[in-house]
């Protein structure tokens, strides 16, 4: 059964949340996992997109959106298929994914936006009552 690990961003911010997502998808890269950033629309993936390729001044995570690449380390999806991604599921969108039992890890990312910390309770209950592994991390700045 996966590890779910929720994040808790001291800020409402909905754009620390991507910036978040950038590092610690660095993170998970740079030590070799597979991740699988899940957008919760074409939007939120173009600004993804962009940030993965300028969060840091010296350094860009390669990456490419699932539908064109199924086997690139960073993928960035909106739809159900995850290719082989396995290791790391990133969620940002508002629902539990179908297919988040194939991850070994999952990442939330919260912030204090009113409706992103309902979305997130709500995720954390289906969590729960499934039987998941959950740890929540407050992080106390940026």
């Amino acid at each position: 059964m996966s590890q779910v690990d929720f994040y808790i961003l001291p800020t409402d911010a909905l754009s620390a949340r991507l910036d978040f997502a950038c590092k610690l998808c660095e993170k998970a890269w740079r030590l070799g996992h597979r991740v699988y950033l899940h957008c919760a629309d074409d939007a939120q993936r173009a600004e993804l997109d962009e940030r993965l390729w300028c969060f840091k001044g010296e350094a860009f995570i390669p990456h490419d959106h699932a539908e064109a690449q199924a086997d690139a380390q960073v993928a960035l999806g909106i739809g159900d298929s995850t290719g082989e991604h396995r290791d790391l599921l990133i969620n940002l969108g508002t629902d539990v994914p179908g297919f988040v039992g194939q991850f070994e890890r999952v990442a939330e990312i919260v912030v204090e936006a009113p409706a992103i910390r309902q979305a997130a309770r709500e995720r954390f209950r289906f969590y729960r009552e499934q039987g998941y592994a959950l740890q929540d991390h407050r992080l106390q700045r940026l």
